[in-house]
């Protein structure tokens, strides 16, 4: 345990998340996500839901602000614009901890091929379904 570091943040994601470099992207995904087929590192918080590892990501990560998108969510279907409670979830999330960045949707088509992509793949066992976001990496400013 260490002070001021949500205890969610396990040692191998703490690892993962400082490893990340500037423009990195890191997804975070629900309990049905075929996370292990589609991750080049897989890091495995089971028994946790995507909300709560959201806010421990975004508890320690910049967000990237070079760019005017760096906060995605997938979708329900092929609905772009449809909520879930859980997407509500996310947006208010992430507008804690990042108020300027849009949350944006991605439709499946736009959202498996970025999530293959990452640099790692969180996997939670978060059971609504469509409760996957990915997160590009900011940097601290001097």
């Amino acid at each position: 345990m260490l002070k001021g570091i949500n205890p969610i943040l396990s040692p191998d994601l703490l690892a993962t998340l400082r490893a990340m470099g500037h423009g990195d992207e890191i997804a975070i995904v629900d309990g049905n996500y075929p996370g292990l087929e589609h991750a080049k590192r897989l890091v495995r918080l089971d028994g946790h839901g995507l909300i709560a590892v959201l806010d421990a990501i975004l508890s320690v990560m910049p967000i990237d602000d070079f760019v005017p998108e760096a906060i995605f969510r997938s979708t329900v279907g092929k609905d772009r614009d449809a909520l879930d409670p859980v997407h509500e979830e996310v947006i208010a999330c992430c507008s804690k901890h990042e108020p300027s960045q849009p949350v944006v949707a991605l439709l499946g088509p736009e959202f498996y091929p970025r999530v293959k992509a990452a640099h790692t793949v969180v996997q939670t066992s978060e059971p609504r379904l469509y409760g996957n976001v990915i997160l590009r990496k900011g940097v601290i400013y001097p």
